[in-house]
């Protein structure tokens, strides 16, 4: 039976884009409004507990009108792990996009199976006074045929109030440094031409993921959100290492972000193995 219901779920994932869905929903509930609010986490995998209880917090918050999951989905980016992710998922009662990171990418396959599941790994969408820009980092890098088309986004998103970027990777990694390389873009360099155009473009805020905690600053005029508590094993960092979402609530030019904790215990080193174990053996 459960294997059936996975094959049932791939097929209709195959069949009609998730993410296509979910922006059909989100566009039909926009009615242009200047006062909304959305979530977004990021990094759920191995941590199916956590995602759904960060699921059930979103769905009881009637003010959320959508979320935004900014990678790390799977493990490995196997068929079947979409499946058992989009299983969960459409346990939400609100529309919930989900963006590509680096675990979607299985060494055989690239991107092709999320693609399959979830559509275009680039995308951009309009809601109430803000247009949100949605960046695939998943190789730690953007290529020239991306930055043009970013470039573009970010031209048609000056007619908005407010511009908000998620990609998965964040430009640096704030742990080793203001502006330095780590758990971040291979390049400091690219990450830099990103960071000078999200400044030149007024960004309001980008959202990133990656690494497993939480984290807010501005790198030069750009602020920045580091989300990756949603599942992942967490990294202990100042206090930083906690499971987490985001609501985000927009009044007009007006935009606050409250980080919400979600209580749940980590696994024991024994059950960390055990995971580790599984994903090894693809069990």
């Amino acid at each position: 039976m459960k294997k059936l219901l996975l094959l049932f779920i791939t097929i209709y994932a195959f069949a009609s884009p998730y993410n296509h869905d979910m922006l059909q929903k989100i566009n039909f509930s926009n009615k242009n409004q200047a006062n909304f609010s959305f979530a977004t986490m990021g990094d759920d995998r191995d941590g199916d507990n956590v995602l759904k209880k960060i699921i059930s917090r979103i769905n009881n918050d009637s003010t959320i009108a959508f979320a935004i999951n900014n990678g790390d989905l799977v493990q490995d980016g196997y068929k079947k792990e979409f499946a058992k992710y989009l299983k969960i998922i459409q346990a939400s009662n609100k529309p919930m996009l989900s963006i590509i990171g680096n675990h979607e990418l299985p060494w055989y396959d690239g991107k092709s199976n999320y693609e399959k599941f979830f559509g275009k790994t680039d995308f951009a969408f309009v809601y109430g006074n803000s247009y949100f820009i949605i960046l695939d980092s998943s190789d730690k890098r953007i290529t020239k045929i991306q930055k043009k088309w970013l470039v573009k986004q970010l031209e048609i998103s000056q007619k908005y109030t407010n511009r908000f970027v998620f990609t998965h990777v964040p430009l640096y990694d704030p742990r080793k440094g203001e502006y330095a390389k780590g758990h971040s873009f291979k390049s400091l360099k690219k990450a830099k031409e990103l960071n000078d155009l999200f400044d030149k473009y007024r960004v309001t805020m980008l959202f990133c993921s990656h690494i497993h905690f939480y984290y807010k600053g501005k790198w030069q005029k750009t602020p920045f959100i580091i989300t990756g508590g949603a599942g992942a094993p967490l990294k202990h960092y100042k206090n930083l290492g906690f499971y987490n979402y985001i609501k985000v609530t927009v009044n007009g030019n007006k935009v606050t972000y409250k980080v919400v904790k979600i209580d749940v215990k980590e696994p024991t080193i024994l059950q960390k193995t055990i995971l580790e174990l599984k994903n090894i053996l693809n069990i």
